[in-house]
């Protein structure tokens, strides 16, 4: 399988690309992709891995599925492209960040400059069909992306883990506490904030205490 995907990750991943439910994910997001509108766009798929290597990454969150709205998607959990209004889940998450850290709400929703930071922003399943949530959770992308956490959690330790929502926290049986700084809250969406659990968590300042406590830079958030 050619698949185009930083070279680090490309290594810890290898098994995966070779295996059945693999190659049979591929040819289902090609036919997707050729025909219907899907997001993100093809070159983003991988963006998450791309932008944050292996041996680079400092702090995990893991989202659902990408946002399903043209202009939305680019390959990161939370995150918009340039000059696309904020999400509601991003707006709390910047209110949280403010409230928690000072630190005032950014002019646009694009997280590259956190992956680039070692934010992998990794959504369980990388593609979905425009205005059709999870519509592309049963391709096998879960299989892939739960090898990504297991290959982080096996070789890497004194990483921050933010497993925001309950399907976020399912995946917390693949991580040594240990180990790592595990973070669980609700999801940052209106209807699980607003009941409680998400503001005031101060989850960005522990995790950059954290990560000074371990000899890594802090993120700026």
């Amino acid at each position: 399988m050619n698949v185009q995907i930083e070279p680090t990750w490309k290594e810890h991943l290898l098994e995966e690309f070779e295996k059945p439910y693999f190659q049979q994910l591929t040819a289902a997001v090609r036919q997707e992709y050729g025909s219907s509108t899907c997001y993100p766009p093809g070159r983003f798929i991988f963006n998450a891995f791309n932008l944050c290597p292996f041996h680079q990454v400092k702090v995990v969150i893991i989202g659902q599925d990408p946002y399903h709205e043209p202009g939305q998607a680019h390959g990161l959990s939370f995150s918009v492209q340039d000059g696309i209004p904020f999400p509601p889940s991003l707006q709390n998450i910047f209110k949280e960040i403010q409230q928690d850290l000072g630190t005032p709400i950014p002019q646009t929703g694009n997280l590259s400059r956190w992956a680039r930071q070692g934010v992998l922003l990794l959504n369980a399943t990388l593609t979905v069909r425009a205005h059709q949530a999870n519509s592309h959770s049963m391709l096998g992308w879960q299989q892939f992306t739960d090898a990504a956490i297991r290959a982080l959690a096996t070789e890497r330790q004194h990483l921050v883990y933010m497993l925001w929502g309950g399907y976020a926290r399912s995946k917390a049986y693949m991580i040594d506490k240990e180990r790592n700084l595990v973070l669980e809250s609700v999801h940052p969406s209106p209807l699980s904030a607003n009941r409680g659990g998400w503001f005031g968590q101060h989850q960005f300042s522990r995790c950059n205490a954290y990560l000074q406590d371990n000899g890594l830079e802090p993120i700026v958030w």
